[in-house]
């Protein structure tokens, strides 16, 4: 038997002359069929869909907003905390990704939607919500019921285009009626500047004329079998979560109460300027992830990273996102 080196020696010589074959075949294919594939520069459709007990759910991604950060940003701490946060979370500094994800719930009686997106009017990198919707074979006038957490623009906006026209048709909406109280209130109104001043008038763009037709609900009441909502004051003066229930499993549905989990959930005593009353928004945002840590329940996020669901564990003095694993429905 030969050593081994020789065999190994004559396998290299052998792949070498293999390699120069094709090397070779390759430099006679016309141009065309050597060319690189042309950069897609666009992602696929923004749609994930999950199972809760008789639930299924379908997480549609509206986009990203980009926020400055200053050091009023969290009132709290300063820029240079918030940045450390930021790169601990490989984040750049200085500035806040804002994904945005709207939840569809079918019941198997009802499709309910949980917000409306932005319909690109904040900002060029979002709004992608209905071409997400269309994605997922669904049509707005599909949905039965648009709920409604609370009256920002990235929650509202998605029920009118930018003509005014109502996008979805058949569908009843669902407000919290403290929300409804505070920001269709005109007294209201005339005690604000600058970004909350322009958040009432947007909420009037959308509402006066359809006030007829808007339900709303006292937070706490069961808005339809299984959907639950949840007083979650602070963000705003009547912002709502929601609990899902179906078959044993249930669901805690945050919208805005932790904004991003690298900065609040990780620091849930920080208090954000786009909390209106930042102490209770603390005190709502340390009693929700308890009970979801506690409960190990599963939660979705407005504002989390694509698809917006994963549990929350204790970490310290704070909360670990731990994301849901991406997978195939049963």
């Amino acid at each position: 038997m030969p050593p081994a080196t020789t065999s190994t020696r004559r396998h290299f010589i052998t792949q070498a002359a293999a390699a120069s074959l094709v090397t070779a075949a390759a430099a006679t294919l016309p141009a065309a069929a050597r060319a690189a594939a042309p950069f897609a520069r666009a992602q696929g459709p923004g749609v994930y869909r999950y199972n809760l007990g008789g639930f299924e759910l379908t997480a549609l991604y509206d986009g990203i907003w980009y926020s400055p950060i200053d050091d009023g940003f969290v009132r709290n701490a300063g820029a240079r905390a918030v940045n450390r946060a930021l790169t601990g979370a490989f984040l750049k500094p200085n500035i806040l990704p804002i994904s945005i994800t709207a939840l569809l719930v079918n019941t198997g009686s009802k499709l309910v939607l949980i917000d409306t997106g932005s319909a690109g009017q904040i900002t060029d990198t979002a709004g992608f919500m209905n071409a997400n919707l269309a994605a997922a074979g669904i049509k707005p006038e599909d949905v039965d019921v648009v709920v409604i957490s609370h009256f920002h623009p990235d929650h509202i906006n998605g029920i009118k285009t930018k003509d005014g026209d109502k996008v979805f048709t058949r569908a009843e909406i669902m407000v919290p009626e403290p929300e409804w109280k505070f920001w269709m209130d005109e007294a209201n109104l005339s005690r604000t500047t600058s970004t909350v001043h322009k958040y009432f008038l947007n909420a009037a763009r959308i509402f006066k004329d359809i006030a007829g037709e808007v339900h709303r609900f006292r937070p706490g009441a069961e808005l339809l079998p299984g959907i639950v909502s949840i007083p979650a004051y602070g963000h705003t003066p009547g912002h709502t979560a929601f609990a899902l229930h179906s078959d044993g499993r249930s669901m805690l549905v945050m919208s805005d109460t932790v904004r991003n989990p690298y900065l609040f959930a990780r620091h849930p005593d920080w208090q954000p300027t786009f909390d209106m009353d930042g102490a209770l928004a603390v005190k709502t945002r340390r009693r929700m992830l308890d009970r979801a840590s506690a409960d190990r329940m599963l939660v979705s996020a407005y504002h989390f990273p694509f698809p917006a669901c994963g549990h929350m564990v204790r970490a310290g003095r704070g909360y670990e996102l731990v994301p849901v694993m991406w997978s195939p429905l049963p």
